[in-house]
This record gives C-alpha cells, sequence and structure tokens, in this order.
C-alpha cells in the first residue's frame, strides 16, 4: 500500500511539473503579445497622421522627412499641431499661485526703480525720452507695483541673459508693443556682453532687429498695427482717418514670427475708431482708390480679427517649442474729466498717477478686453496656451507716466498746437524708463516662471 501510494503521489508531482511548464509557456507567450501590441499603439500614436481627400493617393512610408509630431493636411500644405497630447501637468510657479495683476501703485525713491538711466540707454527712441525733451521731473520713475498678497521677483538682467541663450524674442502689434521693445532692449542691453547690433530697416521697415552676437539673443520688433494686412502697415506713414483692413490676411506678416522663441502681441489702439473697412476685392490697393468693402462696428471687427489670427496661432505654432503672450489694453489719457480735472485737459503735466485701485478711463473700451479675454480661453480649450499679460488695470492709474510734449517732434508744432499743448500732447506712449518696465517685469516672471523658493531672480 506503501509503494502504491508513493507511486500515486509521484505522478502528481510530474503532472505538477508539467502544468506548471505550460502555464508558463502560456504566460509568458501572453506577455509578448501584450507588449507587442502596447509597442505597437505606441509608435502608431506617434506616427504621422495623412489627412487625404477622396481624389488623393495614400502616402508612401519613404517620405521620412515629416515632422512625426504634426498632423499633415495635404490639401492645404498647412501644419495642425497635435495642442492636446502636449499638455503637462507642471508644479505650481509664483505666477500660479498670485495674481501679479492686481494690486497698487506705491511711491518708493529708495528701490531699484528706475531700472536704467534714460542717457544710458544709446536705443532709447526720441519719442520716448521725456527728460531728454524738457521733462523737469522725474518721480513717475519711482513707482514700483505691489500686487495684492504677495511679489513678483526683482529683475536681474544678468540672469535673464542667461536664460534668453540662443532666442529669439519677437514683439508684434503697434507702437505701443514697440514702446515696450524699447524698454526691454534697455532693460537688458547693460547685461549682455560683446558685440550688439540694432537694425531697424528690416522687411521694408516693418522688423526692428536688436542682436547679440556673442550671446546669439535677438530682441525684435513687427511693426502689425492690426495684425492682418491695413492701410497701416507702413510705419512710418500712418496717420489716417480711417481703418482699412484685408480680414483675412494675416500670412503676408505673420510668416515672418514663426521662428520666434517667445511671441508677445498685442493690439488694441487702432480698433477704436467706431467703424472698421472690410476690403472686399483682392485686388484692390490698401487706401487706393474705387475700394470696395464693408463698414464693420469696431468691436465686432476686433472680434472677427481675434478669430483670424487665433486660427492662424493654432495651425502654425507648436507650443512646445514657442511660447505666446498677448499684452492687455493700455490706457490713454486723453480726458482729464475722467480723474476730475478740467473739461478740455489731457495728461498734460500730471506729475501723480490716480490714486483709486478701481479707476477706469473712457478711453478704454472693456468690451474688447472682454473679447481678448475669451479668444484666449478658447485656443487654451484647443490646448494652445497663449497667456495673457493682463497690464489693463495698472495703466489705468498712470496719467503721469506719458510723453506729452516731452519728445522729440518730427513735424514742429503749429501756431495752434502751440497755443494749446493739452491737445498735442502724447497721452498714448509712456516715458522710458517708466510704466513699460513694469510690464516687462511682470513678462519675463511669466517666460521664465519659478517657484517661490525659485532663484531665477534676485528677490525684493
Amino acid at each position: 500500500m506503501a509503494k502504491k501510494h508513493y507511486s500515486i503521489g509521484l505522478w502528481n508531482m510530474k503532472t505538477m511539473f508539467h502544468c506548471s511548464v505550460v502555464m508558463f509557456l502560456v504566460g509568458g507567450l501572453a506577455t509578448l503579445i501584450f507588449y507587442r501590441n502596447n509597442n505597437q499603439e505606441a509608435i502608431n500614436s506617434n506616427a504621422t497622421v495623412i489627412l487625404v481627400s477622396m481624389n488623393t493617393s495614400m502616402p508612401t512610408t519613404e517620405n521620412k522627412s515629416v515632422d512625426t509630431n504634426t498632423i499633415t493636411d495635404t490639401n492645404t500644405n498647412t501644419r495642425v499641431f497635435d495642442h492636446q497630447r502636449r499638455l503637462k501637468i507642471a508644479p505650481p510657479t509664483l505666477t500660479d499661485t498670485c495674481d501679479l495683476f492686481s494690486g497698487r501703485w506705491i511711491h518708493d525713491n529708495k528701490s531699484h526703480y528706475p531700472l536704467y538711466k534714460e542717457e544710458e540707454c544709446p536705443y532709447l527712441n526720441a519719442d520716448l525720452a521725456c527728460l531728454t525733451y524738457g521733462r523737469k521731473d522725474s518721480k513717475y520713475q519711482q513707482w514700483r507695483w505691489q500686487p495684492h498678497g504677495c511679489d513678483f521677483p526683482k529683475f536681474d538682467g544678468k540672469a535673464i541673459v542667461e536664460k534668453l541663450k540662443g532666442k529669439r524674442l519677437l514683439f508684434v502689434g503697434d507702437s505701443v508693443n514697440r514702446n515696450q521693445w524699447d524698454s526691454m532692449m534697455c532693460m537688458l542691453h547693460s547685461s549682455i556682453p560683446g558685440k550688439k547690433k540694432l537694425n531697424m530697416g528690416g522687411l521694408n521697415r516693418t522688423l526692428y532687429s536688436f542682436r547679440s552676437i556673442e550671446y546669439n539673443i535677438s530682441i525684435d520688433y513687427y511693426w502689425a498695427p492690426m495684425l492682418v494686412e491695413s492701410n497701416g502697415d507702413d510705419p512710418s506713414n500712418h496717420r489716417l482717418d480711417h481703418r482699412t483692413i484685408r480680414i483675412n490676411a494675416i500670412e503676408k506678416h505673420a510668416r515672418h514670427w514663426v521662428d520666434a522663441d517667445i511671441l508677445i502681441f498685442n493690439t488694441y489702439l487702432w480698433w477704436r475708431l467706431p467703424i472698421i473697412k472690410f476690403l472686399k476685392s483682392a485686388g484692390s490697393l490698401l487706401g487706393g482708390p474705387n475700394q470696395v468693402y464693408d463698414e464693420v462696428n469696431n468691436v465686432h471687427a476686433y472680434k472677427k480679427v481675434l478669430e483670424v489670427w487665433s486660427k492662424w496661432v493654432h495651425i502654425h505654432i507648436d507650443p512646445s517649442k514657442t511660447k505666446m503672450f498677448f499684452m492687455g489694453l493700455t490706457a490713454t489719457h486723453s480726458s482729464a474729466k475722467d480723474w476730475g480735472g478740467k473739461k478740455y485737459g489731457t495728461c498734460y503735466k500730471e506729475t501723480e498717477p490716480v490714486m483709486d485701485e478701481g479707476f477706469w478711463e473712457s478711453g478704454t473700451n472693456p468690451k474688447m478686453l472682454h473679447i481678448l479675454e475669451s479668444s484666449l480661453r478658447k485656443l487654451k480649450a484647443k490646448g494652445v496656451n497663449v497667456q495673457l499679460i493682463n497690464i489693463t488695470q495698472l495703466t489705468q492709474c498712470r496719467k503721469d507716466a506719458h510723453p506729452t510734449v516731452h519728445r522729440k517732434l518730427w513735424v514742429p508744432f503749429t501756431d495752434a498746437q502751440k497755443k494749446n499743448p493739452e491737445r498735442a500732447s502724447d497721452c498714448t506712449h509712456w516715458c522710458l524708463p517708466g510704466v513699460p518696465d513694469i510690464w516687462n517685469e511682470l513678462l519675463l516672471a511669466h517666460i521664465f516662471p519659478v517657484t517661490e523658493t525659485g532663484n531665477l531672480y534676485k528677490q525684493r
């Protein structure tokens, strides 16, 4: 009996052994199939997707030069980036946890402002050099922007220059964006070693370029006041009493933007006239005779152009390679009645800010700000993050910071203007050093975000 029981136990052991071998082989085969399928799915998810029409032949695998991160439409020859796949969850930064645009102005003559001196910036536009052209007070340079409940890092030019090595930073828009470009050059030039070049005449005078040879940094500005083609596209000759645009024609300008690493857009001032003309005939000259056009309300026109711009950005800009920003609307202090001044007064001779944090001047249309915010939200929902640098409220109070008559006069004042300098005052642009330096500090805090313990900048 003992032998019988032994033989049965031996058979069971053999059976268990064979079963184990079979199970091992089956399990290994299943695992191999699982990983093979998963790898194939991963390969497929990174593959180029070709959109073809019914009358287009299927593509072959011979085209090895196509960017595998794009979707190519063979009918339009345009790139559509897979934006949603690029969204990543990043740790919170200072700009995520703090609203840098909600705050107040504090006079601080012991702070580090101004960030540079007017006479020390060889690139400063004479239209903005207020002390050089006769302004006597300089208090406007000493105001510090203080966000509520938090702070933004103190500007450190050398740290920023190191981060900008090999990059092209491009401002695109109207003369206020050029104002900001001038500010950025003046803020950084003394921290950039070696040879630097300034070219003001590129692309029929629409491209202004400041370059560092040693660090391969480009800080550029492109004149496109309405983003699309307009009768104001000549940066030297655009004093017009009407606005005419080709609403869907953005490529003429935009093809010069695609290689930038950092893009900063703005457009607003040129949309304030109540009527915008949409040119209907493709062959008509902008500003020429016998034009056929539709007259469109400026608010609707502003919304339409941002739709055109958004579509271009979504198709042509890869947000994993290019950071994008849109500057908010800026105040134009042309009516002193807004702050309790005299009936026909302007910003002329104003030397103090408005201290009411909620002040809103009559030249800034909140509907257009809402349209801009909505446009950027829609882009973000598609996976394209264009950050709003919302300087609108902080510019409202700074009626003291404009050039007025203290600027280079390219055309001498008439006798009538001499008698009424208030009406001849520039209350749109900003003296430098001054308010645009704050815009750039806020912009740089978003371009190079850091955690609250980060050390990219010196803390205040």
